[in-house]
């Protein structure tokens, strides 16, 4: 599933940005076991900016422009991340490490990766 939402681990799809509250509801599922996996998927998705990056690096704004669409995929895949940190938070205080870790992880990524740069 982690190629169909994030190719590659750093280039999200179309399909991303509806996938990600499915994957934050298994990872506050307690009955779940690859929670340590979701929370790598669910990071490799916030950190994402191939897009931006392809896009930044064409100096012609008229082909820039087509990276437009894509860049949207970014920017509302890291919102809807973001939009469950309260999910990522509760399992972060779980007392099970195999748990907490993973979703700790994910929260230092969150609040490490600067933002988009401005159009």
């Amino acid at each position: 599933m982690g190629d169909a939402v994030c190719a590659l681990g750093f280039v999200v799809g179309e399909a991303t940005v509806p996938t990600v509250p499915f994957l934050l509801e298994l990872a506050g599922t307690p009955q779940v076991a690859c929670k340590a996996e979701l929370f790598d998927l669910l990071g490799s998705i916030y950190r994402t900016d191939q897009w931006h990056s392809a896009a930044a690096s064409i100096q012609d704004r008229k082909h820039g422009a087509s990276y437009q669409q894509q860049t949207g995929w970014e920017a509302a895949a890291r919102a809807a991340v973001y939009a469950g940190r309260s999910v990522i938070e509760g399992v972060a205080s779980s007392v099970r490490p195999e748990e907490a870790m993973p979703a700790r992880k994910l929260l230092q990524v969150m609040d490490d990766t600067p933002p988009f740069p401005e159009p």
